[in-house]
């Protein structure tokens, strides 16, 4: 599991999976989350501007992502 740290309040779902390294660039991220790819705490997310705060878990192709302060 890869954790994100928070530097604000949020981070967006995009940025989060881009930042995790499991995808090259924004534009793949939104294809990958556009296509039904991504859960946010279990649920398919299609919204990449979707805000992540403390604890969400991001599941994406077998990855995860926790979200961390």
């Amino acid at each position: 599991m890869v954790e994100i740290k928070l530097r604000e309040e949020f981070i967006k779902l995009g940025q989060a999976i881009k930042a995790a390294g499991l995808v090259g660039s924004g534009a793949d991220a939104k294809s990958e989350i556009q296509e039904k790819k991504v859960k946010v705490n279990g649920q398919i997310e299609t919204q990449r501007g979707k805000k992540l705060h403390e604890g969400d878990i991001v599941e994406y192709e077998g990855q995860q992502i926790k979200i961390v302060k």
